[in-house]
């Protein structure tokens, strides 16, 4: 698979300030997404937290997923639309972790996962019927059905905080993709309503539920 430079510039960067963040504690306490201090000015953590990563693996899975769905956003939008993608999610990814999160001020997240979702999502929804392999599932399985049940999955890891994971950022993220995906090509909504409607569900059940107080 031919990268494109744009690509590997993301990866080059997270790459590279995830090593200082791992060697450096100093570095990442400052720049890690950090409630309090977000809440006392320092804004820059929410993008800046995007590329700090707490370990090789939590680097290379980000990269990993990266480097399989970015080429596909590259060859509907081109790589600067993909960049405005990939920003835009991170930026919607800590958005919701604020929003959900702004009463906690321990509370704290890093991670190239909320961008790299967005990713995932727009490619999802530009090529749904893409066959996506899982592990212990021998038969590919259609894109829109994994983007469904991660977002779904993303969800009920909010409700029941599950494991030292972004949940929220993640699922932000996926927002950010979706919206700004259908922002560049709104003839998806005339050309593939019904993708279009089954991705949005899991978006319209968390607002749903956090009207409520369910979440």
């Amino acid at each position: 698979m031919n990268l494109h430079l744009a690509t590997i510039a993301i990866m080059v960067v997270n790459v590279l300030i995830s090593l200082k963040g791992f060697n450096d504690v100093l570095f990442f306490d400052r720049y890690k997404f950090a409630i309090g201090a977000i809440k006392a000015g320092q804004r820059d953590r929410m993008v800046t937290s995007g590329f700090l990563h707490v370990d090789i693996s939590h680097l290379f899975m980000n990269m990993f997923t990266l480097y399989f769905f970015a080429p596909v956003v590259i060859s509907w939008f081109g790589w600067e639309k993909f960049l405005i993608i990939y920003f835009i999610s991170l930026i919607a990814g800590s958005l919701l972790a604020l929003f959900f999160h702004k009463d906690e001020p321990f509370y704290s997240a890093v991670g190239a996962s909320g961008a790299v979702t967005g990713i995932l999502y727009a490619a999802i929804l530009l090529q749904p019927d893409m066959r996506l392999g899982i592990m212990f599932i021998p038969v590919p399985v259609p894109a829109y059905i994994l983007g469904l049940a991660y977002m779904l999955y993303s969800i009920y890891g909010m409700k029941k905080r599950l494991g030292n994971i972004g949940h929220t950022a993640h699922f932000g993220g996926a927002i950010g993709g979706y919206a700004t995906s259908l922002l560049f090509k709104p003839d998806l909504i005339i050309t593939d309503t019904l993708m279009v409607i089954i991705l949005a569900v899991p978006i319209i059940i968390l607002f749903i539920l956090e009207k409520l107080g369910k979440i």
